[in-house]
Parts: C-alpha cells; sequence; structure tokens
C-alpha cells in the first residue's frame, strides 16, 4: 500500500482537530467545564486520546478554541444571512444580537468560556480567535471607524461584559436591556438585527454545522 500523500494526511489532521472542536463545546455545554474530561472529549470525537494533547496543550486552550469557534461561525452566519446587506449599522447589529444570542442559548458553555478567560492564560492566540477578531474587526470598520484598532477592542470589550452580565449567577440582567444599552450606544434602531422577542428560544439548535463532522471510524493516530 502506497504511503498517504501530505494533502491527505493534512486533511485528516484537520478532521481530527473539528471533531475535537465539537465534542469540547457540546460536552461543557451538557456538563460543564470542570465535569468534562479530555478523555470524555477524545471519546466522544472518536479520536485517539494521544490527539488531544498532539493538537492542543490542554482543557482550556482546547474548549476556548472550541468556543471562539462556535462564536465565529455562529457571527459569520448572522452576518451573511439573508437579505444581505452591507449596510454597516445592520450588520453592526447583527454582530451584537449574535454574541447575545450565544448568551441566551448557551447559557451554561458561554459562562464557562468567561469564566475561563479570567485565568492566568487568558485569551487562547489561535485561528479560532484571529478570525472572532477579524470578523469584529470588519463589522466596525463597515459600521464606519475611522480607528478600527481602537474601537474593535471597545466592542469587544463591551460584548464581553454584556455577556458576563447576562450570565452572572444569581443577578443576570436581562438580555433586552443589555441590547438596549448597546444599540443607544451605537446609534442603532431597536429594529436592526434580530430583536430578542422576534426569536423566542423554543429549542436549541444543533451545533454540527459549525463543524467539519465526518463519519467517525476507527481512532485516528497522530
Amino acid at each position: 500500500m502506497s504511503p498517504r500523500s501530505a494533502s491527505v494526511n493534512e486533511e485528516l489532521r484537520r478532521r481530527s482537530r473539528e471533531r475535537l472542536l465539537q465534542a469540547a463545546v457540546e460536552l461543557v455545554d451538557e456538563h460543564g467545564f470542570e465535569a468534562t474530561t479530555l478523555g470524555a472529549i477524545a471519546d466522544r470525537a472518536g479520536s485517539a486520546r494521544g490527539l488531544v494533547s498532539y493538537y492542543f496543550p490542554g482543557k482550556r486552550q482546547l474548549v476556548q478554541s472550541a468556543v471562539h469557534r462556535l462564536m465565529h461561525r455562529t457571527l459569520e452566519e448572522a452576518l451573511e444571512q439573508e437579505p444581505h446587506t452591507e449596510d454597516g449599522r445592520e450588520r453592526l447589529a447583527r454582530a451584537i444580537d449574535s454574541i447575545l444570542g450565544l448568551a441566551r442559548e448557551r447559557p451554561v458553555l458561554m459562562r464557562q468560556h468567561m469564566a475561563g478567560l479570567l485565568q492566568a492564560e487568558g485569551f487562547v492566540q489561535c485561528p479560532e480567535q484571529r478570525r472572532l477578531a477579524e470578523l469584529l474587526g470588519e463589522t466596525v470598520a463597515r459600521y464606519g471607524s475611522q480607528e478600527v484598532a481602537a474601537d474593535y477592542p471597545m466592542l469587544r470589550a463591551l460584548l464581553m461584559g454584556a455577556v458576563y452580565a447576562a450570565l452572572v449567577p444569581g443577578v443576570p440582567m436581562a438580555i433586552p436591556t443589555l441590547r438596549a444599552e448597546l444599540f443607544e450606544r451605537y446609534g442603532l434602531d431597536w429594529e436592526l438585527g434580530v430583536p430578542p422577542d422576534s426569536t423566542p428560544v423554543t429549542e436549541r439548535r444543533d451545533l454540527s454545522r459549525f463543524f467539519a463532522t465526518e463519519d467517525r471510524g476507527e481512532p485516528e493516530r497522530p
């Protein structure tokens, strides 16, 4: 049997990493960070347990990368949904609503993510985090910012603060209230984006569309 080509090996590695990201999101969403083990993530992904440490330094880094993937793909989907628009104000409204929507739909996952950001490691610099930063930066630019380097971190900070406020155990703030504050700051009309009262939470959406999942056969080796 001839050896696999470099391109085939690269595709297998990509699929393995994607499955681990999806498994991490699913399990933390279901059970929380502490109750989710690396072994359980590998088992859910159908991967050899050694692959986790091959791709990620540890559980915290894996989970942060997984949540950043979910966030940037959710944001991409919101920005490109029909009717497509290049209007900067509408795109900023959609961006705000997509992040607040994750806090509403995935409170356990997003609460664990926020807690992880307060650990010593802080942000994990990974492709998923960089893509999220690019999308938010592009959104700020479309909105009309003349100083994206300054305005993007402010938007990021405001969104993180809103998610934190929505998820504080015992004293959460209502997402419509947080949305109203953000919309007022940026001069956005309430009808832009996806107002929260127009999308009641009935059934949590499947996450698989955000990850390149394939049929899971024998566990792969690094």
